[in-house]
């Protein structure tokens, strides 16, 4: 939190608070003046969603004051597996309401500042600003880097934690004296490189783990105790239950945070990691068309002569299927063969993903009748026939 030479005052308990926060007013670590401290703060989660529900959750309890939420999403079904502060009966409601609900529910001494819309760098500045500290509960590369890269020009601590599959890890960075999220991954990976939750999977109890460990971070920071993740990449696989920690350095060549910052403002996020706006998307991708699934259903149902290949793993085509032929997108090198270069080719799979890089690998290798279906199985899906299963 911010240093000033005058004195603070800090915000008095209620004895309803002060008998709801006992465990932590006899810890000596924390105490009445601790517990004040929390009440005082103001914390920042970007996303309500599996490390944003646990993350918010412990944060509300612990007592932290005002609770900042920024979601513009709706709760899926899908979600319910990990996103515990939300509950079947939202499905279909704003996130932000759901999880605002929630709670003050939990603890009603809680103030509760929603911010329903996507973080830009249009608006993030301006919204991050009104915060002590950031929690980072954010799924994708590009609002990754935007909440880096505004945490380090507002000065605000950054909590940090990312899951994937199995696999998580939790930092926390742009302070002062520590390294900031692009001295660890100073280039996002090529669009596509790294499958999002929802083509890879996560195991639902993994989010619980990592955002709790946010959660604390954000604690300690505000009490001053402990020692915090500043300059540490903690690294947990959770189907073996290791955690394993990485020592980080700040980069003084950092554009960000480094001696001679070349990135003073913020920049265009999706550009900078290589993806194409969907409003920009061209019936024609890296040369491979776009076949949108009711085009599909129509050349099926004319019984043209096309082979639908489906570059999912077998687990996923147990799932859901459309038909046609499975060579997983990983055993399409040694498997390419058994098609037919003169053959018209639609190459499917979850949502559009791994079709299109399968896609481009094959034209490199001489087919030419080649579609990427657009959107995938959860297209045909959601506007051909809703008896296929969504995952």
């Amino acid at each position: 939190m911010a240093t000033t030479t005058e004195p603070i005052t800090l915000p008095q308990l209620s004895n309803d608070e002060i008998a709801r926060y006992s465990r932590h007013l006899i810890l000596p670590e924390v105490g009445m003046e601790g517990q004040q401290k929390l009440k005082a703060a103001k914390v920042l989660c970007v996303g309500t969603g599996g490390l944003g529900s646990p993350l918010a959750f412990y944060l509300a309890a612990a007592g932290i004051g005002t609770l900042g939420l920024v979601d513009f999403d709706v709760v899926d079904a899908s979600n319910l597996q990990r996103q515990i502060i939300h509950s079947t009966k939202d499905v279909g409601r704003p996130k932000i309401d759901s999880a605002a609900e929630k709670l003050t529910a939990l603890n009603p001494f809680l103030n509760v500042v929603k911010h329903e819309t996507m973080l830009t760098s249009q608006n993030a500045l301006e919204i991050i600003r009104d915060y002590d500290i950031v929690a980072d509960g954010t799924d994708n590369f590009p609002t990754r880097y935007l909440v880096n890269d505004a945490c380090v020009l507002t000065g605000k601590p950054n909590a940090y934690g990312s899951i994937f599959r199995f696999e998580g890890q939790a930092s926390v960075f742009a302070t002062e004296r520590g390294p900031c999220y692009r001295c660890l991954y100073p280039e996002p990976p090529p669009p596509g490189l790294v499958p999002s939750c929802a083509e890879g999977g996560v195991l639902g109890i993994l989010p619980g783990l990592v955002g709790i460990i946010q959660a604390t971070e954000v604690i300690k920071f505000i009490l001053g105790k402990g020692e915090p993740l500043i300059g540490r990449l903690l690294l947990v696989n959770a189907l073996d239950m290791r955690f394993r920690e990485l020592k980080l350095r700040k980069n003084p060549d950092c554009p960000v945070c480094g001696t001679h910052p070349t990135v003073t403002q913020l920049i265009d996020y999706q550009q900078f990691c290589g993806i194409i706006p969907e409003q920009k998307a061209a019936a024609v991708q890296n040369g491979i068309p776009q076949m949108s699934v009711k085009e599909l259903k129509q050349r099926l149902d004319d019984g043209d002569d096309l082979l639908i290949l489906d570059v999912r793993e077998p687990f996923e085509y147990q799932i859901a299927q459309i038909g046609g032929r499975l060579i997983p997108l990983n055993d399409l090198p040694k498997r390419m063969n058994e098609l037919n270069t003169a053959q018209e080719i639609v190459v499917q799979c979850k949502s559009g993903g791994r079709s299109q890089r399968a896609a481009e690998f094959l034209a490199k290798n001489g087919f030419k009748k080649l579609h990427n279906l657009a959107g995938g199985i959860t297209a045909w899906s959601n506007e051909i026939d809703p008896k296929v299963p969504k995952y």
